[in-house]
């Protein structure tokens, strides 16, 4: 494994890339781009960044010229062919050949379009603006950036004792997980982890080293794979993901109507299935709220692999689902929910305890795997390095606002007046304010 303290304080060259591949992103973004390419080629889409804990002015923290020198050195970055023939020649999900001749054709010139930045009261305004299927695949990159720059500007104080302090005490509490996680196992007989962790980690050498050291305590049993596309070739680790919010929210700007809003969602589902096959079939209910989503979901919604469930209580959402499914007249342990909202090994311990047997349950372990430093720092503020919650979402569609309701208010995003009528078209049943904390 490598020394990351070492790394982290050899800081000798001119510029240490955050982002060293295109293909360091999650496989969700590969799926999206292929589907967004065959049906929307002709789209634009803004991204814009977030940062949702506003006590931490990331302009004051991240130096301007660093922030640059990253983003410009992602923009310069191309697929290498052994990415490609890996894209091509890899099975994902049980199938070979997922990915198109001209889809792999697209991704062979493909680099990240521009940028635009700014700073306003302590934050950085970052936009990307563009074609749909160029500006999507800036949201997981440019996310790795700034939480990297800040783990790396909070640490560029830190001596080189005091990191190695720093990394074991990290190292320490992910044993205690991964001990937890194998009594958990032998517990309840069955437990599936997956890493979902790349756009708010610390850093890629420590996410690389939690993948290794999952894999190894853990085995493919437990440990089912990462989402990240570059360390699942590097490390040989299956390559997992879903599908994002991002798609029902262009479709939903693109809509013309209140009736073709309403349809939007089911409209997703529909292209989805024409690309990919039963194994990937995972639905992502909550964009506009899951009560509403379930209520008038298509029959056909309830034959699906199973779902996602990422802005309520996870165990919450799950009895929704299964008292959905069952009313759909469907067998819900024959359904795999994934849980990934802000999961932690307490809550990933409850609801296994809660739902083995009665639903097949698999985690996709975020930030608390990937960016778990909280109190780490020898000497020093216990929260220096505590993850903050940052996105990067899509806000416009060919010059329409793009809006997320979710069942979380504080979640929501979009402008005041298209929140309101989103409210009034899909409606507020569900609906549940709680902190946001990553």
């Amino acid at each position: 494994m490598v020394d990351i303290a070492t790394r982290v304080y050899n800081h000798t060259w001119k510029l240490d890339p955050i982002i060293r591949s295109l293909l360091d992103s999650d496989y969700y973004k590969f799926s999206m781009q292929q589907l967004i390419r065959r049906f929307h080629p002709d789209v634009t889409a803004t991204f814009a960044l977030t940062n949702r804990t506003r006590t931490i002015r990331l302009a004051e923290v991240i130096d301007e010229r660093e922030l640059r020198e990253q983003l410009d050195h992602a923009r310069d970055l191309r697929f290498k062919p052994k990415e490609l023939i890996w894209l091509a020649g890899n099975t994902f999900y049980g199938r070979e050949r997922i990915f198109g001749p001209d889809y792999l054709a697209f991704l062979k010139d493909f680099r990240l379009p521009e940028y635009q930045l700014e700073k306003r009261d302590g934050q950085y305004e970052l936009t990307f603006a563009g074609k749909w299927a160029e500006t999507t695949m800036w949201e997981v990159q440019a996310l790795a950036i700034i939480n990297e720059l800040r783990a790396r500007a909070t640490m560029r104080s830190l001596s080189k004792l005091e990191l190695d302090i720093l990394y074991a005490n990290a190292k320490a509490k992910a044993w205690e997980k991964i001990k937890r996680l194998r009594r958990l196992k032998e517990e309840v007989g069955t437990l599936k982890i997956s890493d979902f962790g790349t756009r708010r980690r610390h850093g890629y050498l420590w996410q690389q080293w939690m993948m290794e050291a999952m894999a190894d305590a853990l085995g493919p049993e437990v440990f089912t794979g990462t989402s990240n596309m570059k360390l699942a070739m590097d490390l040989g680790l299956e390559a997992i993901g879903t599908n994002a919010h991002e798609l029902p929210m262009v479709y939903g700007a693109l809509a013309k109507t209140d009736e073709e809003l309403l349809k939007a969602p089911y409209r997703v589902l529909e292209d989805w299935a024409r690309i990919y096959d039963q194994n990937m079939r995972i639905i992502l209910p909550d964009c506009f709220g899951t009560a509403h989503f379930l209520a008038h979901a298509p029959d056909w919604v309830a034959d699906w692999t199973g779902a996602r469930p990422d802005s309520k209580d996870p165990t919450e959402g799950t009895e929704e689902l299964i008292a959905w499914w069952r009313a759909k007249g469907r067998d819900p342990a024959k359904k795999l929910v994934i849980l990934s909202d802000g999961m932690d090994i307490d809550s990933i311990e409850e609801t296994a305890r809660r739902f083995t047997g009665k639903v097949r349950i698999g985690y996709g372990w975020g930030t608390n795997l990937t960016n778990d430093f909280k109190g780490c720092v020898p000497n020093g503020d216990p929260d220096a390095l505590a993850p903050i919650s940052v996105v990067c979402k899509v806000v416009e569609a060919n010059g329409r606002p793009a809006v997320k309701l979710s069942d979380n208010p504080l979640k929501a995003t979009g402008p005041a007046e298209e929140i309101a009528r989103y409210r009034r078209v899909f409606g507020t049943v569900g609906m549940t304010a709680h902190p946001v904390l990553v």
